[in-house]
């Protein structure tokens, strides 16, 4: 389902969409497009593009064709989910560990409810 959804294909686009996106959450899914952790996780991300598309934008990174990240966040799980907003991640996570990324969220509604947090105190935070 990796097809549905954009693809950043280098470091400077990943660092472009990071970096220029002004309004919306940033979500980076990284991994391996094959991955069978991956395909789930696309399939959610890809059922959900449409319904947050004024507040999220989603693109996913394939950890081979673009390594410039993986030793700068930790990225050796096979499928990671990191939001950013404004330039700066979003704490979010199951652990201290891993505050920074989620690795697999495998229900639809718990990913809705995720975007919704993470967009309305970080737009609260920095318009005021």
């Amino acid at each position: 389902m990796s097809y549905l959804l954009p693809h950043l294909t280098n470091g400077w686009e990943v660092d472009q969409a990071i970096v220029t996106e002004e309004d919306r959450v940033v979500v980076i899914r990284f991994g391996r497009d094959a991955d069978p952790t991956c395909m789930v996780q696309d399939e959610i991300l890809a059922n959900i593009a449409e319904k947050v598309k004024n507040f999220a934008v989603i693109y996913v990174v394939d950890i081979d064709q673009v390594p410039d990240f993986n030793a700068m966040y930790e990225l050796y799980d096979p499928c990671t989910t990191m939001f950013f907003y404004r330039n700066k991640h979003i704490m979010v996570g199951k652990s201290i560990d891993s505050l920074f990324r989620i690795q697999s969220m495998q229900k639809l509604s718990l990913l809705l409810i995720l975007l919704v947090v993470c967009f309305s105190p970080s737009r609260r935070t920095t318009t005021n």
